[in-house]
């Protein structure tokens, strides 16, 4: 087999934006010359008809004005046209045009004409009919054996089956179990229509069964068909083939059998009469329309099979034995007898192009025009290369892939936080305690040297902080442009934010489409959620920081804060943050220390902190760059600890309220489909106080979902706090053993892995991994240690005792000259140098019991500080490899 091209006969475009499809195809001896020449019949949607005689001058012409017979608009839009012997009286071909709602048949005449333009071509319309129900398609035949004259069968689009015998309406029947309608044909030599339903399957009616069958008035059965009166109608054979149909075509090129061809979407079958498979064949190409035209040899068929790849294969039964290009997909095909040429091949494709080929191997020559030949100069394609390398080169300097280290920014980002408040408080709805709320602007500028889309802002602060405004969207920033943004923050919520510190982060697509990210960070003022305050003379906790330089007064430190009754008290200084809590600072006249105290352990924080930034301020511009503070005092692990199971607590209490509310709720659904069962019956039952149970047990699901709520609510507090006391333990840390700020990284992010706590993954669990993974590497004693295995799924554990043992040996391994850091492989000569006496981890719970209270549990094995879980907040360390 060799490919060709389908070779062009004659061609033609109808009209403009106009649609076809497979049933507005038809070849015929329409206007009966009787002299074997068939026409072109073409209807569209758009309503148009028209009727084509080719005959070109040469092989390949276009169409001539004379090739038009007739062209009419009939209005509505043409689905189908057939020609047939549609007219009583006569054996004359006649045209059926089938409308939407309407059957019209027409005769099809020419009359000679007086002048030189030849015959003149015109319609008369015979009969219509008028559709009740919004028509789909149609078949014609002689249905029951009638001689000399073809009926009509119309299938509407909710499948009833409607036959006219020429000029009256005969009947109309419903196809049982119809949904969508399918392609229909007519065998004559079973006098059946077969049709492939919506369920997939092809579906074979005897004529005889529909025209006796129940009146199709109704859908529904009537009480005389119950009674007996009138046939069902039972359908005679069925066949799945699994997919739907695209086409049916029955072909009978002898008395003793007929064949039923079915195009699938993926597959061609090929059926007997009684609904059996004589052959199917698989398609490679999804097809798009097809035509069994003859039989060459006895016992087989040859079928045209078109498809959505412009080609046209001709199969022999299920053989392949042709294939040829068309220039378009066509959506139906025919073959034909056009002015004597036998055996013509009529496409037409859903745009229009109609078109009249024949399968030749005559091949299309085209060669190829000389290309004019002239000396080259080898001087000036040097010159040209070399222009070429150095605009290269020059866009790879400006528009890399790789940031080049020395160059400028495309981007700066800077934020400004206004130095005093916002006149009219943004925080309108929020008030805390007694005290009004004040909220501050911060202003966020951005300058860009180059072209910047798709430019994306996002401002995050530690809540219960919250912004009048978090997102901002730029779509496109010119070269050297600026753009500034300004929001208010304020507190919202009775608990202090454990820290103050803002981030701006900008992502954007450069002009290559390589995306970036910058972001600045910004702080905000320790007046925002603190007032002054009252100092006080005693405190449950208490904190001491030591420095190496004089102290320094509070009030050039804490300017803002003085209170004006007591201005001879220089060295203390009270504040009262808007929650209601008050923390006090002292500063020692004759040491270099300062204290302070609060009655909550984690409300030191913020005041602790704010207090070591100013006093690196205040010594940087004095010009003193040796400034150091540090923290001699015992670790306040007990009081961390309490915060710690107070947060667990909550958490398991969280859970079991969750359980609770799912068992009522199971409860409640289950109650109420035994109601519902009791007001369906028909007989009425006693309700045995359902009502009752359904009512307490609705008040008990709405008392535990307010105690759901209530309980997130302070745990969020609880995780609030425990952040605050956690950055607290943090630094004291660090002062003790005088850290790294690598080091205290490492620590923030082991101890503060979490944004957000929820019972899938909680702080607990994760910060227990994270320790346990530093214990195992950097802090380990042996490489005995370094080999235990870790779990690979994390989960809320049964209590706390395991996470505090943890912490504990974390500091006591840091006070005996542990190092904090990343690589394994730098861990190891840490270990050389650590002191003797150590605490080795114990690999069971029977050693467990026999170490001292500076030891620890199982430790698992894993070799980064990144736990693996399938939630990916469990990377505790990774912003810090990075």
């Amino acid at each position: 087999m060799s490919l060709f091209k389908a070779r062009d006969w004659w061609s033609t475009v109808l009209g403009e934006k106009e649609e076809f499809d497979q049933g507005c195809l038809c070849l015929a001896d329409v206007d009966n010359t009787g002299n074997g020449q068939d026409k072109v019949i073409v209807g569209s949607f758009m309503g148009y008809l028209r009727i084509f005689n080719p005959h070109p001058v040469k092989t390949g012409d276009g169409a001539q004005a004379e090739d038009l017979l007739l062209e009419v608009h009939l209005r509505d839009p043409i689905l189908q046209v057939e020609v047939g012997k549609f007219v009583s009286g006569t054996e004359m071909l006649h045209l059926a045009v089938l409308h939407s709602r309407k059957l019209c048949v027409y005769s099809v005449s020419g009359s000679l004409g007086n002048v030189e333009h030849g015959t003149q071509y015109q319609i008369k319309l015979m009969y219509e009919h008028n559709l009740q129900r919004t028509a789909c398609n149609m078949t014609y035949g002689s249905f029951g054996g009638v001689k000399g004259r073809d009926l009509i069968c119309i299938q509407s689009m909710d499948g009833m089956l409607m036959v006219f015998e020429q000029e009256s309406y005969a009947f109309g029947r419903f196809l049982p179990g119809s949904l969508l309608p399918g392609p229909l044909a007519y065998s004559s030599r079973t006098d059946s229509f077969i049709t492939v339903s919506s369920c997939r399957q092809v579906e074979s009616y005897k004529y005889q069964v529909l025209a006796f069958a129940t009146d199709a008035d109704k859908r529904q059965e009537t009480e005389q068909q119950k009674l007996g009166s009138g046939k069902r109608l039972v359908v005679d054979w069925t066949l799945n083939i699994g997919e739907q149909a695209l086409d049916i075509c029955i072909v009978s090129f002898n008395q003793s059998a007929s064949s039923v061809f079915v195009l699938g979407e993926r597959n061609f079958f090929c059926l007997k009469d009684s609904g059996q498979i004589r052959f199917m064949k698989k398609l490679d190409c999804s097809p798009s329309c097809f035509l069994p035209y003859c039989s060459v040899s006895e016992g087989t068929i040859n079928t045209l099979i078109g498809n959505h790849s412009n080609m046209l294969h001709v199969y022999q039964d299920v053989t392949l034995k042709w294939a040829t290009q068309l220039p378009h997909i066509p959506v139906a095909v025919r073959v034909g007898c056009l002015h004597d040429l036998k055996g013509v091949i009529v496409t037409l494709s859903d745009d229009g192009h109609l078109q009249c080929s024949y399968l030749g191997t005559d091949p299309s020559l085209f060669q190829a025009p000389k290309v004019e030949s002239r000396e080259l100069n080898y001087d000036e394609l040097d010159i040209e290369l070399k222009e070429l390398q150095k605009i290269i080169k020059d866009v790879n300097k400006s528009q890399g892939v790789w940031p080049m280290t020395e160059r400028e920014d495309d981007l700066k980002v800077s934020a400004m936080v206004s130095p005093n408040f916002d006149s009219v408080s943004q925080s309108t709805d929020v008030e805390v305690g007694a005290d009004l709320v004040p909220s501050v602007t911060v202003k966020v500028t951005l300058q860009n040297r180059v072209t910047l889309q798709k430019i994306r802002l996002s401002v995050y602060v530690q809540p219960p902080l919250v912004l009048t405004c978090d997102q901002f969207t730029f779509e496109f920033m010119a070269p050297e442009m600026t753009r500034t943004v300004g929001f208010s923050v304020y507190l919202k919520g009775s608990c202090l934010p454990p820290e103050l510190e803002g981030n701006a982060v900008v992502s954007y697509s450069r002009p290559t489409g390589i995306p970036r990210v910058s972001q600045c960070k910004f702080r905000l003022p320790l007046k925002l959620i603190c007032l002054p305050g009252q100092p006080s003379k005693t405190a449950s906790h208490k904190l001491t920081i030591d420095t190496n330089k004089s102290p320094v007064s509070l009030l050039s430190l804490f300017p803002g804060f003085a209170n004006q009754s007591e201005d001879d008290q220089v060295n203390v200084m009270g504040f009262r943050f808007l929650g209601g809590s008050r923390v006090t600072l002292l500063a020692s006249k004759t040491s270099q220390r300062y204290r302070i105290q609060s009655e909550q352990f984690e409300d030191i924080w913020l005041i602790t902190n704010e207090l070591i930034i100013r006093l690196q301020e205040y010594f940087e511009k004095q010009g003193i760059k040796d400034f150091a503070c540090s923290f001699s005092g015992s670790m306040p692990l007990q009081e961390y600890f309490e915060l710690i199971d107070h947060h667990f607590e909550l958490r398991i209490n969280g859970e079991k309220l969750e359980e609770l509310l799912s068992e009522r709720a199971v409860q409640f659904r289950a109650i109420q489909r035994r109601l519902l069962t009791r007001f369906k019956d028909k007989t009425p039952a006693p309700l045995q106080h359902l009502d009752t149970l359904l009512d307490g047990t609705y008040k008990q699901v709405i008392a535990l979902a307010d105690a759901v709520e209530e309980n997130q609510d302070n745990l969020f507090q609880s995780f609030t706090r425990l952040k605050s006391a956690t950055h607290l333990v943090i630094l004291l840390i660090g002062l003790w053993q005088k850290l790294s700020t690598d080091q205290i990284a490492i620590l923030e992010a082991a101890f503060l892995p979490l944004q957000q706590d929820t019972q899938e993954l909680g702080w607990e669990e994760t910060v227990d991994a994270a320790i346990s993974h530093l214990l195992k590497t950097c802090l380990s004693k042996s490489s005995k240690e370094q080999a235990l295995n870790l779990s690979s799924q994390l989960s809320i554990p049964k209590d706390t005792s395991r996470l505090k043992k943890h912490i504990t040996l974390l500091c006591d391994r840091l006070a005996k000259g542990g190092r904090l850091c990343l690589s394994t492989d730098a861990a190891a000569p840490q270990t050389m140098v650590m002191p003797g006496g150590c605490a080795t981890i114990p690999e069971s719970d029977l050693e467990e019991r026999s170490v001292e209270h500076d030891s620890s549990e199982l430790f698992t094995n894993h070799k980064h500080l990144i736990v693996e879980s399938p939630m990916p907040e469990v990377s505790p360390l990774q912003g810090v490899s990075e």
